[in-house]
């Protein structure tokens, strides 16, 4: 991965306090997974930014080498990866990714 790829994402990650990097947009998600990341994010009812990794081959390709994690979504908070659409799931159901974002202090939209 280029110095420039891991400098722009780098600078995405600690630019919010929620971050997924998702296949399309949370109005038109381009895969199941970013659709239910997506879902997740808006039960929660917490602020977050999403990065569309389609539109740039380089943070597409990038963001796995960063996280050293092999699939998107990636989800972020607070400049920390969580994982991915699997992890969200569960964490969401078992009521840790609320925790999680209270214990941070994430905004709620």
């Amino acid at each position: 991965m280029s110095d420039d790829v891991k400098i722009r994402i780098a600078e995405a990650v600690n630019a919010a306090d929620v971050l997924l990097f998702m296949k399309g947009t949370p109005l038109f998600p381009q895969c199941g997974f970013s659709s239910r990341a997506i879902a997740i994010l808006d039960h929660l009812g917490v602020e977050y930014a999403t990065v569309d990794v389609l539109q740039d081959a380089g943070i597409r390709h990038g963001i796995k080498e960063y996280s050293d994690w092999p699939t998107i979504p990636q989800l972020y908070v607070k400049g920390e990866f969580v994982g991915g659409s699997d992890i969200m799931m569960e964490m969401y159901e078992s009521g840790e990714l609320a925790e999680l974002m209270d214990e941070k202090g994430v905004a709620a939209a």
